[in-house]
């Protein structure tokens, strides 16, 4: 199959589990959650959103025409470095299209796979780290990872509900935007009252990395 991707760049990943760590970010095109556009953003599953993955016109993006081609592509941006390769699958969302094709020609490069989902799709076999990162109140098909990253608040939405899941970490991200300071504020007490849960910041946005 062919892959359709925004763009693809090297940086530090900002947020999560692995913050600060070196890796190829690789963000698909489209999302089952909202159409990208701002006219619909009022109707959408995902209102907050605030990552462009409408259309191919990014850094490193394009149409790939198969597996090999775009790992060919994350591996150029990575470098010739071989040690603690990582390159990190996001969206939109990204299982659309990474299956196991890709996850396998890129683990031949040498390549740990991390994907950051939303999780109304299950993932495919073979990724070395899974990211969910719930939206609503949708029903979650991958149920199970690394790491369950909740951006809070989110109305109607209590973190709790996750707690039965099959996770190794259990984040609470503060909501970005205009409220972001009281947002904040509201994460770390309920971190603090919770201790299942940890804080987990945008450091890139604060960095002023991509």
């Amino acid at each position: 199959m062919s892959y359709a991707v925004k763009e693809i760049y090297l940086t530090l990943q900002g947020e999560g589990g692995q913050a600060g760590r070196a890796a190829v970010f690789c963000r698909f095109a489209g999302c089952n959650l909202w159409s990208g556009r701002e006219e619909d953003r009022g109707q959408a599953v995902c209102n907050f959103c605030d990552t462009d993955f409408v259309g191919m016109d990014g850094p490193g993006g394009g149409r790939f025409a198969d597996a090999a081609a775009l790992a060919e592509a994350i591996a150029a941006e990575w470098g010739d470095e071989a040690q603690n390769r990582l390159v990190i699958c996001t969206g939109g969302e990204p299982l659309l299209q990474l299956d196991e094709a890709l996850i396998e020609a890129l683990h031949a490069r040498a390549f740990s796979v991390a994907v950051e989902t939303n999780g109304t799709i299950a993932a495919p076999a073979g990724l070395d780290w899974i990211c969910v990162s719930p939206k609503a109140d949708v029903a979650l098909a991958q149920t199970s990872g690394q790491e369950l990253k909740l951006v809070y608040p989110q109305p109607g939405v209590d973190p709790a509900r996750f707690e039965p899941l099959a996770f190794e970490r259990f984040l609470l991200q503060p909501l970005d935007g205009p409220d972001r300071e009281a947002n904040t504020k509201a994460t770390i007490a309920y971190c603090l009252s919770h201790p299942r849960w940890r804080l987990s910041l945008q450091t890139h946005k604060y960095l002023g990395l991509p």
